[in-house]
């Protein structure tokens, strides 16, 4: 009877574990990336001398960007899907908040991959 207890508390223990997820975060390592594609906009003229979400003054001569969620000075590259040119970014605002855009770059950065309105691109963290 006790070897079935243990295999009973064996198999739950199991089902319950499959459940959870568990990392172990060592600094500077990761074991995912973390890539998102969806359309990417720029912003400026109304944001020049205002302060970004991050506290800094908006010059639109950065490379940076806003993004909804990455912290605060995480560095992404931003690739065009059509012409397949990338900038690096740092992230140190918030936004956009339109429907299926998944980041606002500055002019200086929207420049370097030759972003007019917007365009489909695939972002991913740099670690």
């Amino acid at each position: 009877m006790e070897k079935r207890k243990k295999i009973w508390f064996a198999l739950i223990l199991l089902l319950f574990l499959n459940g959870c997820s568990f990392s172990i975060r060592i600094p500077g390592i990761s074991k995912e990336k973390y890539v998102e594609r969806g359309l990417a906009s720029w912003y400026g003229p109304g944001y020049y001398g205002q302060k970004t979400a991050s506290g800094e003054i908006f010059t639109g001569k950065d490379l940076t960007a806003a993004h909804r969620t990455l912290p605060f000075n995480t560095r992404v590259k931003v690739t065009r899907l059509d012409n397949n040119k990338s900038v690096i970014v740092r992230i140190n605002d918030r936004g956009p908040f339109q429907k299926g855009y998944i980041i606002d770059l500055s002019p200086a950065a929207a420049k370097k991959i030759g972003l007019t309105k917007s365009a489909m691109v695939e972002i991913m963290v740099i670690k």
